[in-house]
């Protein structure tokens, strides 16, 4: 979070319920307005200093969940981790649950609910919304990739620079599995960062450009209307090829959902 301290004061308009938009400037300038900005092309990512330590740290909290590690080194030893994970639990649920409980753990005590108490219900929630934002920005590329800042719609009709695009991400990608997305990224952040910071947040991967949809500001809908959740197993997932192997019967056309989303 020390990254919250570039930001600057915001100002604000009034919160629509769409959230894909144009990318703000990556100065990272808050604004709050109707209007919605002029696009910029973002700089490519390049590996940071603080990146293995993100990396260690990160995959440090889920081996103590999880009870276990990888022999593999890096970034192919958390997905490994990240897979054990799911095996291991009893129901999607726990892992959500479990992933929870990692990310809560990344934080000082006391910081979470100082956030949610005395940030999140500044100027209707909008300011907690773009500080976020762009913390997960700034410290988060070495887990997704290359992604930017960009303005959403928010529920009161207004738009706000409270977006984070993700162009590809390299924690879907290098997973390969739908299930992974979404009991071990997209619910349990989504859960966090409203339960535990006072932000609601939408996420929305797409699973046929590996892109992903932040909202900051914006409530993801009920369970049985998110279509996240019924998305069919990706092309490359080895799981979705040994069960077309299984159900021969099928057609190769016909999409099967995910057993694990």
């Amino acid at each position: 979070m020390n990254s919250l301290l570039l930001l600057r004061p915001p100002t604000f308009s009034a919160f629509s319920r769409q959230s894909k938009v144009s990318v703000l400037n990556p100065r990272f300038r808050i604004s709050c307005s109707s209007a919605r900005p002029d696009s910029v092309e973002a700089a490519e990512y390049k590996p940071g200093v603080f990146d293995d330590l993100f990396l260690n740290l990160f995959r440090s909290r889920m081996v103590k969940e999880v009870g276990w590690d990888s022999e593999k080194p890096g970034y192919e030893g958390l997905i490994d981790v990240a897979n054990q994970l799911m095996k291991k639990s009893k129901s999607n649920s726990k892992v959500t649950e479990a992933a929870v409980r990692m990310l809560i753990s990344l934080f000082p005590p006391f910081l979470l609910d100082l956030y949610r108490m005395l940030v999140a219900p500044i100027g209707g929630g909008k300011v907690a919304a773009m500080m976020v934002a762009r913390a997960t920005a700034l410290s988060c590329q070495w887990l997704m990739g290359k992604c930017t800042v960009n303005s959403v719609n928010l529920p009161d009709g207004s738009s706000c620079s409270s977006g984070v695009f993700v162009e590809r991400c390299k924690y879907l990608e290098e997973s390969k599995c739908v299930g992974i997305c979404i009991n071990t990224c997209k619910l349990p952040t989504q859960t966090f960062f409203k339960d535990y910071m006072g932000v609601p947040l939408l996420m929305e991967p797409d699973f046929t450009n590996y892109s992903c949809q932040f909202s900051f500001g914006v409530l993801p809908p009920r369970p049985e209307e998110d279509t996240a959740l019924m998305e069919p197993c990706l092309e490359i997932c080895p799981n979705a090829t040994r069960r077309k192997e299984i159900n021969r019967n099928l057609d190769d056309k016909e999409s099967v959902q995910c057993p694990k989303a």
